[in-house]
């Protein structure tokens, strides 16, 4: 039975991570030599190489990957572990860290999140914004504990805890032409001026399906990285956007935004997810958070 030597993979994992010995070497403080002779010894243990060096960088090779898999896993394992224990001595320290899409924020910071911190004010958060793909990057990688997430894409390697329908609405100004026109065509908001988030984000990967199943292409005047932008160019009276309601809820209410049903059915079934890294064993204080945003949030409540 193999036993690998725990330097040996948290030097393959912080290669593996920055894509080259010397970027690796730099992070941890040591010389490339040393990060050399732990693979070289990884390698003629396992009989097997756990990666190629090239130009481009380093790497990694089935095996290598399995290792690193393998680190990852352990590691949650033993951080998971030893927050547990600290439960059982009736210790409430932790820490988690959440990324989170922009269009959680508010939702987010309201109420459930301050409930959460006056409860357990010895745990420590960490809140990272990104886009539904910059997020699940993060997951897969183990930088975040949890994510929030709008319509990701399939993954094996995500486990949703939680979810709910958050359907894709066509958000407008006051007044706008389409209001009270009747049932709503995807045609039909091609002929006003729209503005549309990045494909790096879960709206912007359902507007660029609904793109290729109806064989149209989408003209924004703006395009942007920021849920707050979008929100401005209808506040403002530009044009119109695709948002779930929960994002612009504030506005809808004060009168200044109206939502309109999803105008496709591939926007109509839109969910918001809360993930982790399937196979990574949540710590007592990630589980009392994820409980904590299940209950409060007005996305998954």
């Amino acid at each position: 039975m193999w036993k690998f030597n725990p330097r040996a993979l948290h030097y393959l994992n912080e290669v593996a991570r920055q894509g080259s010995l010397r970027k690796a070497a730099t992070r941890l403080n040591i010389d490339v030599s040393a990060i050399s002779r732990q693979l070289s010894q990884l390698e003629e243990d396992l009989g097997l190489p756990v990666g190629h060096r090239s130009g481009q960088g380093f790497a990694l090779t089935e095996a290598g990957e399995e290792l690193i898999s393998l680190y990852r896993q352990q590691k949650a394992s033993e951080e998971a572990a030893r927050s547990r224990i600290e439960a059982l001595q009736q210790l409430r320290r932790g820490r988690v860290t959440l990324a989170v899409g922009e269009g959680f924020i508010a939702d987010l910071i309201s109420a459930p999140l301050q409930n959460f911190m006056q409860r357990y004010p010895d745990i420590a958060i960490t809140v990272e914004m990104a886009g539904a793909n910059e997020a699940v990057r993060l997951i897969k990688e183990d930088m975040v504990d949890l994510a929030l997430v709008y319509a990701p894409l399939p993954d094996p390697d995500l486990e949703s805890h939680v979810s709910s329908c958050q359907p894709l609405e066509l958000i407008t100004p006051p007044g706008h032409p389409l209001i009270g026109a009747g049932p709503l065509d995807i045609h039909r908001v091609l002929d006003y001026p729209l503005a549309l988030i990045d494909q790096q984000f879960g709206m912007g990967q359902l507007t660029r399906l609904v793109e290729q199943l109806e064989h149209i292409r989408f003209n924004p005047q703006l395009k942007t990285n920021s849920v707050a932008v979008l929100k401005n160019f209808v506040l403002s009276g530009m044009g119109l956007t695709f948002m779930p309601r929960l994002t612009v809820n504030d506005e809808v209410r004060a009168g200044k935004i109206i939502c309109l049903p999803a105008p496709h059915p591939v926007f109509a079934s839109a969910k918001a997810h809360i993930i982790s890294h399937k196979g990574r064993e949540l710590t007592v204080a990630s589980e009392r958070l994820l409980r904590h945003l299940h209950d409060g949030m007005l996305f998954f409540s």
